[in-house]
């Protein structure tokens, strides 16, 4: 994913204050609560006054064009040539098992190195990878061995370029501007998850595997060209900064240390096991064996969703003044599990449509809080490692879509989902009812608190 890191110390903008490792701003004492929360009232495209933003959406918004187009590629002819939802549960464990490998080099690397130079090296990556591909797809499109190669060299690029892509909002935005800025990227995604698989589903009829692959080689492409517009606020850390960085170590001792990160980051991993499951597992399982379609059917459910999320996108960008983030977050959890129950239960399909444009919306307000949440409060001296052990939640990937495939293979797709709807409905209760730290969370006292030393 394209993404510039962070700047060594610093928050990246002259107007953003300096937070300490709590996520608390020191040294602006007359920053009251009230006055952040009017410097967070600029509306829904308020982060866009940054250039350098503006530039970073665009390049984020292909790379998720390019995912969305791979998404329903390779779900799609894993599904097609095997119909079998163990496989597809099975395809995310060999990116997961590559990302995971490299996770503490990569975490090191984005604190440590040039982030520039790694956005142009992961970029690249995935353009030789995903056009590599493609040309072993034009001689023989009935194979799926090319796909599962294809999601290993995914996930090498993808232990780099997801904790770099993450740090950088809060390199080129003050940190006023975070939250908004963190709303419209995931809106920038929810557009692509739109319009990327009903693009990905007409490729698939028009061109077969090979042409999708092709076009994510082009969307790469782009990306390498919106990073040199970028201006970062500092490409290469000064030689006493890099020594100073410390070991992969430093990052799980924060951790540990911090219960404010640790909370959230304990509900992130809802996302991973309970929600993208539904998401990346079953639509291909309701298209074809519950609905009768084909790939435009599952093309068109995806797009749902992702109208869904921009809708969410919006919702949550234009709600800058709502302070109590911890339970705006449960919220989300809770009506994305009530989303899943209509979905299954839905006797037609366009209700069904509907209802996971629901789940869509929801899931995207519950993304965009969480992780907002997440990287408040991490210094920027450890983001990248800090970040790059949070992004170890994609090793409960896999094992949620393998869990979703084999339940769909022995119940079915509808009963499936409802049992995850359970779950996550049960989650988002207990963290209400039994977490006063996350209950009680209020941005503005983390925008605003001055630390004494």
């Amino acid at each position: 994913m394209m993404g510039p890191g962070t700047a060594t110390g610093g928050s990246g903008s002259e107007d953003a204050p300096a937070f300490n490792a709590s996520g608390n701003v020191t040294g602006r004492p007359d920053r009251s609560a009230a006055s952040v929360a009017r410097a967070r009232s600029g509306g829904p495209f308020s982060a866009l006054r940054t250039p350098s933003f503006a530039w970073y959406l665009t390049g984020a918004t292909l790379t998720n064009a390019a995912t969305w187009i791979q998404n329903i590629t390779v779900s799609w002819l894993v599904y097609d040539l095997t119909s079998s939802g163990t496989m597809l549960g099975t395809l995310n464990l060999v990116r997961t098992i590559a990302t995971l490998g490299l996770a503490t080099v990569a975490g090191v690397a984005v604190d440590r190195r040039s982030r520039r130079t790694l956005l142009y090296a992961t970029n690249a990556w995935f353009l030789l990878a995903c056009f590599s591909v493609g040309l072993v797809l034009l001689g023989n499109p009935g194979v799926v061995w090319p796909v599962f190669l294809f999601n290993l060299l995914n996930g090498i690029g993808q232990a780099v370029s997801a904790p770099l892509g993450q740090t950088v909002v809060f390199s080129i935005v003050p940190r006023s501007e975070a939250p908004n800025a963190v709303a419209l990227v995931h809106t920038g995604w929810a557009v692509m998850r739109s319009i990327g698989p009903a693009i990905g589903g007409l490729l698939l009829l028009w061109f077969g595997p090979a042409g999708n692959f092709f076009a994510q080689a082009a969307a790469y492409a782009l990306v390498v060209l919106t990073v040199a517009k970028l201006k970062l606020p500092s490409d290469r850390p000064s030689a006493a900064a890099d020594n100073a960085r410390g070991t992969f170590r430093e990052g799980w001792a924060y951790l540990a240390s911090e219960p404010t990160t640790l909370a959230f980051l304990m509900m992130s991993w809802a996302l991973p096991l309970l929600i993208i499951p539904i998401f990346s597992a079953l639509p291909p399982i309701y298209a074809k064996d519950v609905f009768s379609g084909g790939p435009d059917t599952l093309g068109v459910l995806m797009s749902a969703m992702g109208i869904g999320g921009i809708a969410g996108g919006f919702l949550i960008a234009s709600l800058d003044r709502i302070d109590r983030r911890g339970l705006l977050q449960n919220a989300a959890l809770l009506l994305i599990s009530l989303a899943f129950v209509a979905f299954a239960l839905s006797p037609t399909w366009w209700m069904a449509v509907v209802a996971i444009a629901l789940a869509g919306l929801f899931e995207m307000v519950y993304i965009t809080t969480n992780q907002t949440l997440i990287q408040l409060s991490i210094p920027d001296e450890l983001r990248g490692r800090v970040t790059s052990i949070v992004n170890l939640k994609s090793a409960l990937t896999p094992v949620g879509a393998l869990i979703a495939g084999f339940a769909a293979d022995l119940v079915g797709p509808r009963t499936t989902t409802l049992i995850f709807a359970a779950t996550i409905a049960a989650v988002a209760i207990a963290v209400t009812g039994g977490s006063s730290l996350v209950r009680d969370y209020r941005l503005s006292r983390t925008m605003a608190e001055e630390t004494v030393p």
